[in-house]
């Protein structure tokens, strides 16, 4: 059975260590924020200029002049700070963050990240922070589905769509694994419940090392 989104969100905040600093990328990963362990400290950061960011606010307790990157409503944290668009990319060149999580279109054996365009002719790129962060950040998770809709691995040998860093990614959350990735390739750290060996690799584009 596939993990839900909720499901990789928690996953993913649960390997998140007390102390760090971490930005969540648009979209998919906005919903660890929800799921961060309680009397854990850990400080979110968002593009748009924000420092200490808190889970979605209630129904109804929305302030649209607090949001993140994805222009979705945030709450802050005591402690919680704004600052200056051209401050916050220096923390994220400068090597601030301690781990940024970012959606992705693909990505490849050797830690290379596609997540801005497709290459369809039509499709709008959307690069926004997406290189500052791969790159800038000590390390770079990435959540995204384990195939295309179509049924196609998203983790390849080498990705075809345009890309966003090279080398830069260390773990993979999908619907259906925990991955990380290093010198001798992709190792299973965690699979979902009713997935086996031998149905993951099948998806997969590259050999996995289940040890």
């Amino acid at each position: 059975m596939p993990w839900t989104s909720a499901e990789m969100a928690w996953r993913v905040a649960q390997d998140l260590r007390d102390g760090m600093v971490v930005n969540l990328g648009i979209g998919l990963p906005t919903v660890v924020a929800d799921h961060l362990p309680p009397g854990r400290e850990i400080l979110l950061h968002s593009e748009n200029g924000v420092l200490g960011m808190g889970p979605k606010p209630a129904p109804g307790q929305e302030d649209h002049d607090l949001i993140n990157a994805g222009k979705q409503p945030v709450t802050l944290k005591t402690g919680g700070c704004f600052f200056h668009h051209a401050d916050s990319f220096a923390m994220m060149r400068g090597g601030h963050l301690d781990v940024c999580v970012l959606g992705a279109f693909q990505v490849a054996g050797n830690g290379d990240l596609a997540n801005w365009h497709t290459g369809e002719p039509g499709a709008i790129p959307a690069v926004g922070g997406a290189m500052d962060l791969a790159i800038g950040a000590r390390e770079t998770w990435v959540m995204m589905s384990h195939c295309t809709k179509a049924g196609e691995p998203k983790i390849v040998e080498r990705c075809s769509y345009p890309l966003t860093g090279l080398g830069c990614v260390r773990r993979i959350y999908t619907d259906l694994a925990v991955m990380a990735l290093d010198a001798a390739g992709a190792r299973v750290m965690a699979m979902a419940a009713g997935v086996d060996a031998g149905s993951l690799q099948a998806r997969t584009g590259i050999p996995l090392r289940f040890d």
